[in-house]
């Protein structure tokens, strides 16, 4: 049986060999199964998502207490999705069969995919496991994709991927899991197996969640508004900028006026704090009709 640690070196051999003129050892059964894979995320994504009342998931469990508790209170309802970010997610779930075609290609075991979990009452379906580790699978754009590789994700979650996989770990009894990510932009691999020390405790993690989701005020701020300037503005940094709950969230902002929004060439900036006025184009009144 082949080890996790050696997943991405296999790969690249199998295909080193593609290179050098051999044939891939891809039988008519892989094949057939690779193809009914792509039908069903083809179907799957092709049907509407059926929006039900907000419940904790595994998926869900990382996020910041506040986005959460805004999440289950808030009648803010999310913006329509681009027909853009739709084809990503697409394509996303398309490379991510890829990267498990891969894997089972260099002869490593894959299995439990999508296998349903349930921890303190908190349901979840995990990728997959392989090699008999707990493994999720990310494709990424290549900026985050520097998170996978260069280890840095536990230092910068905004999805709760660490929770995610720490849920999943407990409830099969495993701690050695991790992210295998593919970079959307150039088909590199990389396989990111956290230490235990960056992982939560997930049983915690959810009872506290519990309880903050009960209270009748929003907890902490997830991210201090950061500085624009040496004048003392103030904006979101880019973990809000793309949060539905940023203008009810900041309301109290600009002392009382809530969040104003400026548009420079590049992207829009949300300020909670406006000392001096930026010499950009403010563009507040179209988001609050929006």
């Amino acid at each position: 049986m082949k080890k996790l640690n050696t997943l991405i070196e296999d790969i690249y051999k199998e295909l080193d060999g593609l290179s050098n003129g051999k044939a891939l050892d891809i039988s008519e059964k892989d094949a057939e199964e690779f193809g009914n894979a792509m039908k069903d995320i083809l179907l799957q994504w092709a049907t509407p998502y059926e929006r039900k009342k907000e419940t904790l998931r595994m998926s869900n469990v990382g996020k910041p207490n506040r986005q959460l508790w805004y999440d289950f209170k808030s009648k803010d309802e999310p913006l329509p999705m681009k027909p853009s970010t739709q084809i990503k997610f697409l394509y996303g779930h398309i490379l991510e069969e890829v990267v498990l075609m891969l894997v089972r290609l260099a002869g490593h075991k894959v299995e439990g995919e999508q296998k349903e979990v349930k921890v303190s009452g908190v349901l979840g379906h995990m990728d997959c496991i392989i090699d008999g580790e707990v493994i999720d699978v990310k494709s990424a754009s290549g900026f985050a994709f520097q998170k996978f590789r260069n280890g840095t994700l536990p230092e910068d979650d905004p999805f709760g991927y660490m929770a995610q996989l720490s849920g999943y770990e407990a409830s099969e009894g495993t701690n050695n899991g991790g992210f295998l990510a593919i970079n959307k932009e150039t088909g590199e691999l990389s396989l990111l197996i956290p230490a235990e020390m960056d992982k939560p405790n997930i049983k915690h993690r959810i009872a506290k969640l519990k309880r903050e989701l009960k209270l009748d005020n929003p907890p902490s701020l997830c991210y201090n508004p950061i500085s624009d300037g040496k004048a003392g503005n103030m904006k979101l940094p880019k973990q809000c900028v793309y949060c539905r709950h940023k203008f009810t969230c900041h309301k109290d902002s600009n002392n009382g006026q809530g969040l104003r929004v400026f548009k420079y060439a590049k992207n829009l900036a949300f300020f909670t704090t406006v000392v001096k006025q930026p010499r950009v184009e403010e563009v507040t009144n179209e988001w609050q009709k929006s």
